[in-house]
Parts: C-alpha cells; structure tokens; sequence
C-alpha cells in the first residue's frame, strides 16, 4: 500500500502546477522564499551566489529560502552546465 502511495506523490510532484496552486503554495512562504521565487521567474535558471546577487539577499537568507521552496516542491536543481561544481536553481510551474 505504501508503494502506490509513494509512486502517486512521485507522479504529481513531476505534473506542472497551475497558477492557482503555485500561488497558494508560495503564500505560505517566507518574503524571503516569495523574492527569490520572483527572482527566478524572470532569470532562471540561477546560482546561489547569482540568487544572491539578484535579490541583494545574504547568501544564508538564499540558502533557507531555496530549501523552503524545494521543499513545497516550486524549485528544482540541476548542476550548472558551465561549472559543473556548482548548482542552478530553478522554478517547477
């Protein structure tokens, strides 16, 4: 039973939201996690230390706010295909 219930959560997590859902799960974040959400929807997809740039955020305040995000599932990463040291960010909807 727990095997269908996890393949399901797997299953929607890869689905596009709608706006109408995306907007609800950002209400309940931080400012912090609603401005780099913001950041990133106009230059995406991004470094911590380019988050941090943009938003003139420290880069611990980044750093909390991106794990907030990623954990209501609004932001992804990958590994920059420049350097490939670090990660870049980006929206899921």
């Amino acid at each position: 039973m727990s095997m269908s219930t996890a393949e399901d959560s797997a299953a929607t997590a890869e689905e596009p939201l709608s706006e109408d859902e995306y907007r609800d799960r950002l209400r309940e974040l931080p400012p912090s996690a609603k401005l780099v959400a913001k950041v990133l929807e106009s230059d995406s997809p991004l470094s911590q230390g380019q988050l941090a740039e943009e938003s003139l955020l420290p880069d611990r305040t980044v750093r909390y706010a991106l794990n907030r995000l990623e954990d209501v599932g609004l932001v992804d990463s990958r590994y920059s295909f420049r350097d490939a040291r670090k990660q870049v960010y980006y929206l899921n909807h």
